[in-house]
């Protein structure tokens, strides 16, 4: 894929990455994002206002820009899991996935037979890449992610059986959606101590069965906590919220 390394391959070899978080619909998005320096983007398509099209034009963007492309899809749409990994994303990232049965679904999706169900057929990607389709189907499992995002107590209690199922390469911490959810709709506090405890947890149990941590870091202090609590794959930085903060500091200067 880029770099002659996958974003999984560096995974697994104990690199910690760093992704960009893209919501605004356009690829220049990307492309600014990976002159900026990040090597690995996340494409929102729960969130964020990215069609199909955008995404499929961003990804072939941060491929040609030599970056990681990882896209996290809307609530149980895994159909469109398949669709993205067959353009060339590297990673998918799957929210609410509260059981044995939701990550089993995400596996079907992600990976080929006889792991999963997906259809062979990844003309995006290839395209992209420059490698055969046969080249491409024969790694492809190794090379490409099925991440599930925790951000239910339900998630939480049922996390041990989650990590266990074949296929499934790690976890994703969405702390802003779990501490509401734990919080019982109270509050939204993704740095709180007991948010932050939870977290923690989740990454040393989520290392002990042998696979990927990342979470969503909502400043560079939890980014840091997240690092020293194990995570490996962490997105900070959200187009949006750049742009936005950028606009503000240049218009002050107008006063």
């Amino acid at each position: 894929m880029t770099e002659n390394k996958c974003l999984a391959e560096k995974l697994r070899a104990g690199q910690t990455i760093v992704s960009a978080w893209a919501s605004l619909p356009s690829p220049i998005f990307s492309d600014l994002f990976l002159r900026g320096g990040y090597k690995a983007i996340t494409l929102d398509l729960q969130h964020g206002l990215l069609t199909t099209a955008e995404a499929r034009d961003s990804i072939k963007e941060i491929i040609n820009g030599g970056g990681h492309a990882v896209a996290r899809i809307c609530v149980d749409d895994f159909k469109k899991a398949s669709w993205l990994l067959d353009v060339g994303a590297e990673v998918i990232i799957a929210p609410m996935i509260n059981s044995v049965d939701d990550a089993k679904k995400l596996v079907e999706f992600c990976k080929y037979p006889p792991l999963g169900a997906r259809s062979y057929g990844a003309v995006g990607a290839t395209m992209a890449t420059g490698v055969s389709m046969d080249d491409y189907f024969a790694s492809a499992d190794e090379k490409t992610l099925a991440i599930a995002m925790i951000e239910t107590p339900e998630a939480y209690e049922a996390l041990e059986d989650i990590l266990a199922v074949d296929g499934l390469d790690g976890i994703f911490v969405g702390p802003a959606d779990l501490s509401l959810t734990v919080s019982g709709g109270q509050c939204v506090e993704p740095v709180s101590d007991g948010s932050l405890e939870m977290q923690k947890d989740i990454a040393e149990k989520t290392r002990v069965a042998g696979k990927i941590a990342g979470i969503y870091c909502v400043s560079k202090g939890h980014l840091q906590h997240s690092k020293a609590a194990g995570y490996q794959f962490m997105t900070f930085g959200t187009d949006s919220t750049l742009f936005i903060n950028a606009a503000a500091e240049a218009a002050s200067s107008l006063d």
